[in-house]
Order: C-alpha cells, then structure tokens, then sequence
C-alpha cells in the first residue's frame, strides 16, 4: 500500500485525540505504545511529525506510522 492509497478507519464521530487513534487504527497495539512513538517523533500526520499525543484528528486526516498511513473518517 502506498501513501496515495491509504487504509481509511471510522472513529464513529468527529474527532479523536492521536494517541486513542494509533491504538484504535491498529496501528498500534498499547496506549502506551502510542505515547512513546508519538513524543520521539516516529508519527506524522497530514507528512509532518507531530510530537502532541492529544491532537485533534478530524475527517481527512493522515496519519502515518512505520510505512502505513491511514486517514480519518467520521
């Protein structure tokens, strides 16, 4: 999968904090797990790192994690 064809995860809402959602995407296996990769930088969202475990992620939004990408949907 490439980064044009990503896999697409509803969070049956309209926002999701980062963190809640590298668990709930499956990109991640721990909440735990999330805190760490997020603060040393190995996430991006939207093709830049975002050290912020608690940002706001909304409809459209990418979020790539070791190769994977995946994008937000309500």
């Amino acid at each position: 999968m490439t980064n044009s064809d990503p896999d697409e995860v509803s969070i049956g809402g309209d926002m999701i904090r980062l963190g809640q959602f590298l668990k709930y995407s499956g990109l991640l296996d721990s909440g735990g797990d999330a805190k760490e990769v997020v603060i040393d930088g190995f996430v991006k969202v939207n093709g830049e790192v975002d050290r912020r475990r608690g940002r706001q992620l909304h409809d459209g939004d990418l979020v790539t994690f070791e190769g994977r990408t995946v994008r937000v949907r309500p």
